[in-house]
């Protein structure tokens, strides 16, 4: 049902281009799109019937905001920028981060080479994106030994080793003319822009010309820089000597889940392909050219000469959204590139659907399974709570959150217990509540929809009191029993607590275990860490003076406190100490308790 505030927002939307933010209940941005006519856009979302995953969506929606603009190429940038501000949990999310390395010429006097994730024009030229950081360091290892450009980010008083071994002109002692440095940033370009069989060939002409003049090392030498070439820059099959570079895009889409392809094609090589796979709410096409925006601002790719991309999109919005070349080949070799990045985005999409399929089911179904069970809407957000001692020592607790039921480690929280002494489950329990709920109404950050307590029916309870009494807080709250093997064994919920029956064998069922064997290794984790740090307290850290490394440097000594304690001033000097700290330990070890 679409509440009456929607309903009202609806009448008045304009018919005009713009971008939409839908809401949830506490207000968070779980959704950006754009659309040519925002009348026909938003009301599409309430209206007609949807995919399971898009009805999930619509259920989360409990308000929406939109900004009207004045093209589609302004919309479709508004969006890439508000998806990239906000992050909205059902937007498209570049599930591949992955950032190329580069091989960089530095704009400095004296250039550098050096190998490179970040991209800024403004500081030097870039050659690549290569496959890998050893497919880069190899060739610039290989450049290093052809031109000798400096090596030190700073330069040193006297030469070093390269300089020595030949790959370094050593400007931090001899006055080099900028002609000579301009000459081989020139070749390096030309390298590794194709170049180097020309490099190649002048390497075997000065190979032939020294083993006519009996210089064999230096022929050798000449010898084994032509192998590298060979095996370094021709390793790769060569596809198209014509082709300029250029990243190929093809996609491919079925059941509101899309697969993009892109192919980096460089010196007519292809050397690496980026494989994305997401779901979609708006059409695919849209939502192609979205991902192609956030494509260039996630990641530091270096845009081509050109961009390919098959016919459905459009090349006109994209090529106004990037500033290059973006063509949209109808035959030839080009078209058969794309061909191919379509046909692998089908195939990766069909083999990997029923992967996705199965996931789905282990995490947002068993979320809405859950709640089915619980009389409530899908937790999307779980926040869940366990607490870890020994015997009362070193009390700690822990929570671990758990959002569309898979883990956000960002979100987890360790707390050491202040107020409680003694092995009290209930009074911990209600500290740790009372410290989290009380901090996140405080900050007006989000709430959870579900807390999961890993106790019984105490514990149950004791963070419903908190929740209510103190803070007026009607979140539903459930406890994880668990049976004599220390295993999940039932869900209860409610004041007074009741069993909530749940299939042992059902996919939410499932989830509750993951989330309590997570919660349990997160907290034993911490009080582990906690409870090594007291063992190794020491009534040495005690005494004015002594610090972690004094403190070491004593026990090597001696063995032992003890030891040290009857150790002499002069003793206790020979190990480091100064006069005045080593009286302070006599004074406080030979001191009566």
């Amino acid at each position: 049902m679409v509440n009456q505030k929607i309903k009202e927002k609806l009448s008045l939307l304009p018919k005009q281009p713009g971008c939409y933010q839908m809401k949830n209940s506490q207000g968070e941005i779980i959704y950006v799109g754009k659309a040519k006519n925002l009348f026909n856009r938003v009301h599409s979302y309430f209206s007609g019937s949807h995919d399971a995953k898009t009805q999930r969506l619509v259920a989360d929606i409990a308000d929406f905001e939109y900004i009207v603009v004045s093209s589609e190429i302004e919309s479709l940038l508004l969006e890439i920028n508000l998806i990239k501000k906000f992050e909205p949990r059902y937007n498209i999310m570049l599930k591949d981060d992955k950032s190329y390395p580069y091989i960089k010429l530095t704009k400095e006097k004296y250039p550098r080479l050096i190998i490179t994730r970040k991209v800024n024009r403004k500081s030097g030229k870039y050659f690549g994106p290569y496959p890998n950081v050893t497919a880069a360091n190899e060739t610039k290892r290989l450049l290093d030994r052809l031109y000798p450009l400096r090596k030190c980010r700073t330069l040193p008083h006297r030469v070093c080793l390269y300089y020595h071994i030949g790959q370094c002109l050593a400007p931090c002692v001899n006055v080099i003319a900028p002609e000579v440095y301009q000459k081989m940033t020139d070749d390096i370009s030309h390298f590794l822009n194709g170049g180097y069989q020309d490099v190649k060939r002048e390497l075997k002409e000065k190979m032939l010309k020294a083993s006519e003049q009996l210089h064999f090392e230096k022929a050798k030498e000449y010898r084994d820089q032509i192998r590298s070439i060979e095996t370094i820059m021709e390793k790769q099959k060569i596809i198209f000597n014509d082709l300029d570079d250029c990243d190929v895009f093809g996609y491919a889409f079925d059941k509101g889940w899309m697969c993009v392809q892109v192919f980096f094609m460089r010196q007519g090589k292809l050397i690496e392909r980026a494989v994305s796979l997401f779901p979609f709410y708006q059409e695919p096409e849209e939502d192609f050219l979205t991902f192609i925006g956030q494509f260039y601002s996630h990641r530091n790719h270096i845009k081509p000469k050109e961009v390919l991309l098959p016919e459905r999109a459009d090349a006109g919005l994209a090529g106004q959204m990037l500033g290059v070349t973006v063509l949209q080949p109808q035959r030839g070799r080009k078209k058969d590139l794309v061909n191919m990045a379509v046909k692998n985005g089908q195939i990766a999409l069909k083999e990997k659907f029923a992967l996705i399929e199965r996931d789905e089911k282990r995490t947002i179904g068993a979320v809405e399974q859950l709640g089915v069970a619980l009389d409530m809407p899908a937790p999307r957000r779980i926040e869940t709570f366990d607490n870890s001692n020994i015997q009362g020592a070193d009390p700690v607790s822990a929570m671990v959150v758990f959002e569309d039921g898979r883990p956000k480690k960002s979100d987890y929280r360790k707390y050491r217990v202040k107020t409680v002494s003694g092995p009290d489950d209930f009074a911990t329990m209600k500290e740790v509540i009372r410290r989290r709920y009380s901090r996140l109404l405080r900050e007006g950050a989000v709430l959870p929809d579900l807390i999961l307590i890993d106790g019984g029916k105490g514990q149950l309870s004791a963070a419903i009191d908190v929740l209510e009494n103190e803070f007026g807080l009607y979140i539903p709250v459930c406890g994880l029993a668990k049976d004599d093997k220390h295993r999940t064994a039932q869900l209860v919920a409610g004041e007074p607590p009741v069993f909530v029956p749940l299939a042992r064998n059902s996919q939410a069922f499932y989830l509750l275990q993951r989330i309590q064997d997570e919660v349990h290794r997160f907290a034993i984790t911490f009080h582990r860490q906690v409870h090594g740090k007291e063992m190794l307290h020491s009534v040495l850290d005690d005494i004015p003076g002594i610090g972690r490394q004094r403190k070491m440097a004593l026990l090597r000594k001696f063995g032992s406190v003890k030891k040290i304690r009857e150790a002499s001033s002069a003793d206790l000097r020979d190990a480091g100490l100064p006069q005045h700290v080593a009286e302070s330990v006599q004074k406080y070890l030979k001191t009566p308790d």
